[in-house]
């Protein structure tokens, strides 16, 4: 009884802290729902330069790297920088306010309407650039947001969300457009926005996405990553392991988009495997990689201790003295089945590459399909190739929403400046990944619809325009 009492009481307490949270954002919404386009894309700015202002960008990155313990300042920078400007430059002249489309061949004119009050479920991982990137996408949309960080991500948010609101106060808006739960961060109070707000857009942890899924509330939620990635044999060898390289070391491997397997054709593997050395990966012996197995799942899970590391301290970690560890940019281990059982074949989050060797474009193809019947299924696939058909190919049969061609592939996944993908941080699996879409999530996803349907000329169609080439081959 006494821990159904506590129980009782936290839920309690998370569902009175919210609501005043809610409330507030409602009525700064209200307001915001009057705005121009105009003032909403200055309030747009304002939430991009809170994060992409120089000093702040630094400040947010050292915050997050020192109380999350993942990833890596300068990539983290980085990551800020080019996901914000990104964002805001696809969201330029984009039309977000009152009519957005007109189809007189139709009769159909849109309108863009906002969809209240969001909660933006963000993870640990990117606790910067991911609730900025969802604060813009929901401010495009006139719409209020409030922040579900991770715990170890809520001192990061916090500080992201008194920029934005310096910001806001500077262009004359209300600062309870954007809020965040307060400390303690916990599973109710996390919950309790998810019920209260209008929308979930949920990135992070399945179980956040999972929840999120069975809340109540309309929600969109990301998928699982594992990603792989094809070098056939037409592949430029020393592009290809030099953007796996990139790839997989930025930020150590926090992104859901870094390379956690790379598939390699026989024809090709030798050479393939000395230019991922020359890019600074470190192939491990059966021995070794049986002793960093035991480190990174002690006890058939995966452990934290080695989420987002550098490859030499995973090393170090794991026991692996030699000195060609100490300057490994990336850790490489071979193997040859998928599943539970084959725990390399799964998402890994640190700069550990699973090695794959292929006899045939065909055996390829159903290694990445075995390895994302085990995890990550939905989310995208890598192929470095000259080969058109190879490409089609994946795009035709493989479960992924992406085909992510000769680029180093956590940078082009979420949109880069040299693709055409949106910008964004949160990649739609769809039905593969269990998710409602399999998208980019976007500002779309952020806004409601509203068509007006006049009468057009009427276009009946016989039933010979519709059945009679039907009729005639197969008869009545």
């Amino acid at each position: 009884m006494a821990t159904e009492s506590v129980a009782s009481v936290q839920a309690s307490t998370a569902q009175i802290t919210v609501a005043a949270l809610v409330s507030r954002a409602r009525v700064a919404q209200r307001q915001f729902e009057q705005c121009t386009q105009e003032q909403v894309d200055e309030a747009v700015l304002a939430a991009g330069w809170a994060i992409m202002e120089p000093g702040r960008n630094r400040h947010l990155a050292e915050m997050a790297v020192r109380d999350t313990g993942l990833g890596d300042v300068d990539d983290k920078i980085t990551k800020n920088f080019r996901k914000t400007l990104g964002l805001l430059r696809d969201l330029q002249g984009v039309r977000t306010v009152g009519v957005i489309a007109e189809y007189p061949e139709r009769g159909l004119v849109e309108i863009a309407r906002p969809v209240g009050v969001v909660a933006a479920v963000t993870p640990s991982t990117n606790p910067a650039a991911t609730p900025a990137n969802k604060v813009i996408n929901a401010l495009k949309c006139r719409n209020a947001v409030i922040i579900a960080p991770s715990p170890k991500g809520l001192s990061t948010a916090v500080a992201l969300v008194g920029y934005i609101h310096a910001e806001l106060k500077k262009i004359g808006l209300p600062v309870d457009l954007v809020q965040c739960l307060p400390s303690p961060i916990t599973k109710e109070s996390t919950l309790e926005l998810m019920k209260q707000a209008d929308l979930v857009v949920a990135t992070g942890s399945q179980n956040n996405i999972r929840t999120a899924a069975t809340c109540g509330t309309p929600a969109f939620g990301v998928g699982a990553g594992n990603v792989a990635s094809i070098i056939d044999l037409s592949a430029n060898l020393k592009e290809a392991a030099q953007a796996i390289a990139d790839s997989k070391t930025f930020d150590n491997a926090t992104s859901c988009s870094s390379e956690n397997s790379t598939v390699i054709l026989d024809g090709v593997y030798e050479n393939a495997i000395q230019a991922l050395k020359a890019a600074g990966g470190v192939l491990l012996s059966a021995d070794e990689k049986q002793q960093l197995q035991a480190a990174m799942w002690p006890n058939g899970k995966l452990s934290s201790i080695v989420t987002a590391q550098k490859a030499a301290k995973i090393a170090e970690i794991a026991g692996l003295a030699d000195a060609r560890f100490a300057n490994a940019r990336f850790l490489m281990v071979e193997e040859t089945g998928t599943g539970p059982e084959y725990p390399y074949s799964g998402e890994k989050l640190s700069p550990v590459l699973t090695v794959y060797r292929a006899k045939d474009f065909d055996a390829a193809c159903q290694r990445v399909s075995d390895i994302y019947v085990y995890q990550g299924a939905g989310h995208s696939v890598g192929i470095h190739s000259q080969d058109d058909a190879n490409i089609l190919r994946l795009g035709l049969e493989l479960p992924v929403s992406r085909v992510i061609v000769n680029q180093a592939h956590c940078f082009a996944t979420g949109g880069s400046f040299d693709n055409g993908l949106p910008f964004s941080l949160s990649m739609g699996c769809g039905t593969w990944g269990g998710n409602n879409f399999s998208d980019n999530m976007n500002y779309r996803n952020y806004m409601n619809t509203t068509r007006i349907a006049r009468t057009i000329p009427v276009r009946m169609p016989t039933e010979n325009e519709i059945f009679g080439d039907y009729l005639a081959r197969h008869g009545a």
